[in-house]
């Protein structure tokens, strides 16, 4: 095994940086080439055509048949244009990645003659078998019929020669079995509120968009490396591994120069991102050795969830071309940094109004505080379920460590801010100093000058106000970021239509517009307070304090779930219809079996490591010292220092041997008394507190053994060859 580790080692040490051909000097040139936008569906359509396309994007009004049937040659003429032979309608089961079934083109003739057809039966409907797609019930295994329907307002693009048409999935009887429906729902539900409260300020306002801008981190690792290790090729990260006496400590991998090999990869994926209309725009190391990220322009919410979920898929399949594996797994290397996907969201008018960020006249600036306060209640009031929207097994193990956000939901908003929202609350009446620093005024007589950037950012909160948008740092690498999406656009919807109600109450009741907003303002950062905090989210005091303001602390991803599935949750979401009671119930269920599932394939892989690699290595490393200390006995004499100290090194081997498989038969015994039990609820529940937990022991015991026995012998590729290899 050891001659394994060595020969991929120097295998990735050969590796030179793969040439990069760019189409053109400018990206101008070839952005979007890939992508059937609605530019270049004008060339294909007709006006009528066109105008209804555009409708059903901007409306969501159903496409007529005929319609159907004339954008559907628009396409097939236009990916064929593209070198297109297949069409497939692409889609986000919830298996956390994308799915696809490809369609020739052709069809033939009865006297056999073949010919080009897509229709706009086979555009706007499909039937892939969804017998084995995760369902939490829903479906039964003999039960395999599903639909696909395609999504107008997310462009078709060609990737290699098929051209893939965003769709949604849905099951036989009605039930989405997707991320895209429920967003598609929270986005419509998130504009409807948003537009009543808007025209409280603007009349003109006829419609908002929810808007995201992902940052994507990930490692790379060198394929030959990665290769020779089970644990990341079974599970995507190192169950084993002691620390490299240097990783990110010194912290001259953040910002440094791009190594070249890596720049050519970036700048490779890049341009496949580009041609596919993805805004990829920076790119840079992250903190932990091997850690990078990207990051696009912010899109609306529905487009930029498809970019992200295609930029990964990209990621993987470019990385080989340039003899890496990107890993995306949220903690990949234990005693680093993990990998987050902080998503960057805000909310935008069709009058071009970002609503998070301060304006230039006393109205908008009263707007800005009131979607600001409403999105704070919003947090306060569904802290737990915004918790639920990012718990998985992977960031179980980043959530609280090596600057990623702790799992207690807090809001940051700066110390100006939160000066103002205090002030909202208690001081109406009096006049506040401002510093030197350039404001926005809001003459509103009441209200003291808004001040731009005039906080430090918090690394440590999951849910962080940044100058014009909320950025929700708690996301996990690997996640479809629909998930947190769903639940952030539904529950300020939900805040944004109590806010309405109680505003038309109030001016019912002849009280002026402005004095009713603040009104409402001043009871909602009173009933707040206790989610917003400035401070380290890392520390012991946040844990005390946060238990003493009744905040959620839960790290296990299987008990933080479980808020999908109470009262008060599944009322939110099914008033506001973007889930019923039966597709909840049914995504708990695929979440905790999808835990569980997830852990009992890391206590497998570990244990085979264990047993039939690790063991027989240090055996027979033990067997070279015993026979040393039987020479050096012979020499030196029983009661020699040396011989003492050989005997300790072989007693302890002998202690970490036996600690090994002990702990290993004990998982083995545990995990089939769990798998015994029906409910995966359950099983999860003691897939966390039980079998992770023989995981890091075991662990433990091998990082020891790894220090101990001769580094010619040990046969997995080490953290200092992980990490540093480019």
């Amino acid at each position: 095994m050891a001659k394994i580790r060595f020969r991929a080692l120097e295998k990735a040490l050969r590796h030179k940086p793969v040439a990069v051909y760019y189409p053109s000097d400018k990206i101008s040139d070839y952005f979007g080439i890939n992508v059937l936008d609605v530019h270049k569906m004008k060339k294909y359509l007709s006006k009528d055509a066109y105008e209804q396309v555009l409708l059903a994007i901007e409306t969501g009004t159903r496409i007529d048949r005929k319609i159907a049937d004339h954008v559907a040659s628009a396409m097939k003429d236009w990916a064929i244009s593209r070198g297109a032979t297949h069409y497939t309608h692409w889609f986000h089961p919830l298996t956390e990645g994308t799915a696809e079934k490809h369609e020739a083109f052709f069809e033939l003739a009865k006297n056999n003659e073949v010919f080009e057809v897509f229709d706009g039966k086979l555009l706007a409907q499909q039937e892939p078998d969804a017998s084995s797609f995760p369902s939490g019930g829903i479906r039964n295994t003999f039960e395999a019929r599903g639909y696909t329907a395609w999504d107008p307002s997310s462009p078709a693009f060609v990737i290699g020669k098929t051209l893939c048409i965003p769709t949604i999935f849905i099951s036989y009887t009605g039930e989405s079995l997707d991320y895209k429906t429920p967003l598609l729902k929270s986005a419509t539900v998130l504009d409807k509120a948003a537009v009543n409260v808007c025209r409280l300020f603007d009349k003109n306002v006829k419609k908002v968009f929810a808007t995201l801008g992902w940052e994507q981190e990930y490692f790379l690792v060198d394929e030959d490396l990665y290769n020779a290790r089970p644990d990341l090729i079974l599970t995507q990260r190192t169950l084993m591994g002691h620390s490299s006496a240097k990783d990110q400590q010194l912290e001259d991998h953040y910002f440094g120069s791009i190594p070249e090999r890596v720049m050519a990869y970036m700048q490779d994926f890049e341009i496949e991102c580009h041609k596919l209309g993805i805004p990829v725009r920076t790119r840079h190391n992250e903190v932990a050795p091997n850690q990078f990220e990207c990051a696009p322009i912010f899109e609306e919410v529905n487009l930029a969830v498809d970019h992200n979920q295609l930029l990964m898929d990209l990621m993987a399949r470019i990385a080989k071309k340039h003899h890496f594996v990107a890993l995306l797994h949220e903690k990949p290397y234990n005693g680093v940094n993990g990998s987050g996907k902080h998503n960057n969201w805000s909310m935008a008018t069709d009058t071009g109004i970002n609503l998070l960020a301060p304006g230039k006249n006393a109205k908008s600036n009263l707007q800005f505080l009131t979607f600001l306060v409403n999105i704070v209640k919003s947090v306060n009031d569904y802290c737990d379920l915004l918790r639920a929207s990012i718990a998985t097994a992977g960031n179980e193990h980043r959530l609280g460590g090596n600057e990623a956000p702790p799992s207690i939901i807090s809001v940051f908003l700066g110390t100006r801010l939160t000066q103002m929202l205090n002030f909202i609350e208690t001081k109406l009446n009096e006049k506040v100093e401002t510093d030197q620093k350039t404001g926005l005024k809001l003459d509103i007589g009441k209200i003291p000058e808004i001040l731009l950037d005039n906080t430090d950012r918090n690394r440590t909160s999951p849910f962080a106000f940044t100058g014009n948008r909320f950025e929700f740092r708690a996301v996990g690498s690997s996640a479809n970021c629909a998930s947190a999406m769903i639940t952030l656009n539904t529950i300020v919807a939900n805040q944004l239509v109590e806010f309405k109600k109680e505003i038309d109450l109030l001016e019912s009741q002849n009280i002026k517009r402005e004095e009713a907003i603040l009104q409402i303002l001043q009871k909602y950062i009173s009933v707040s307070k206790k989610i917003l905090f400035e401070g380290n989210g890392y520390s012991q005091e946040w844990v005390e304090e946060a238990e003493r303001r009744g905040l959620p602390n839960i790290s296990a991803a299987p008990e933080a779930l479980k808020a999908y599935i109470n009262e008060k949750n599944i009322s939110l979401f099914v008033q506001n219809k973007i889930f019923s009671e039966r597709e909840l119930e049914a995504r708990y269920e695929v979440y905790v079996e999808n835990y569980a599932k997830r852990i009992q394939i890391e206590s497998r892989v570990l244990g085979d490591l264990a047993i039939n690699h690790i063991i027989p290595t240090a055996v027979q490393y033990q067997n070279k010292l015993i026979k040393n200390f039987k020479g050096t006995k012979s020499i030196l004499g029983k009661e020699n220092s040396i011989v003492e100290h050989s005997a300790d090194g072989i007693k302890l081997i002998s202690e970490l041997i036996h600690s090994i498989k002990i702990k290993t038969q004990e998982m083995i015994e545990e995990r089939k008394q769990i798998n015994k039990i029906e409910s995966y609820s359950e099983r999860a529940m003691l897939y966390s507190t039980k079998i992770r937990n023989f995981i890091e022991e075991i662990r433990n015991y091998i990082d020891n053994l790894e220090m101990i026995v001769d580094d010619e012998m040990w046969p997995l590729p080490k953290y200092r060859e992980l990490l540093f290899v480019r």
